[in-house]
């Protein structure tokens, strides 16, 4: 049994979806993981993380226009406003998706369905620099 760490870090350009699949992949393949839980978790409360398709980017378009219909950016609606109109609507799109993800590893590769990939959604609408912990337990 062993266990890995890792800091990867995202920076953000505004509020989208950036996909970070392959570099899970590879940090996988490096490290010569074989078999185990890879957990996922992001250290900030105004992003998050999914498992998306990443085939069609008119998925990451309607899932930005959903969460923006959801939380609308009107400081008339929220107390929290400190730093700006998106502040509390990333929160709020934060807590109602994940902060983490666990994945399995099986022989060496991350098991993932054929259209689905890593991404991490960015909430905020000004750059952002986002640090995601890689923690594996396995062998």
């Amino acid at each position: 049994m062993k266990q890995k760490f890792f800091d990867l870090i995202i920076n953000t350009n505004g509020q989208k979806l950036y996909e970070f699949t392959k570099e899970t992949i590879n940090w996988i393949k490096k490290n010569n993981l074989k078999n185990g839980m890879l957990n996922l978790n992001i250290q900030h409360t105004s992003a998050s993380l999914i498992v998306q398709e990443n085939a069609d980017p008119d998925v990451q378009t309607d899932l930005i226009n959903f969460f923006n219909n959801l939380a609308p950016m009107d400081n008339s609606l929220y107390i929290h406003t400190t730093e700006g109109k998106d502040d509390m609507p990333a929160h709020i799109k934060s807590a109602i998706t994940n902060n983490q993800i666990n994945l399995s590893v099986k022989d060496g590769k991350l098991i993932l369905g054929t259209w689905q990939g890593l991404y991490l959604f960015e909430h905020r609408l000004n750059s952002q620099s986002r640090k995601i912990i890689f923690h594996f337990l396995g062998e």
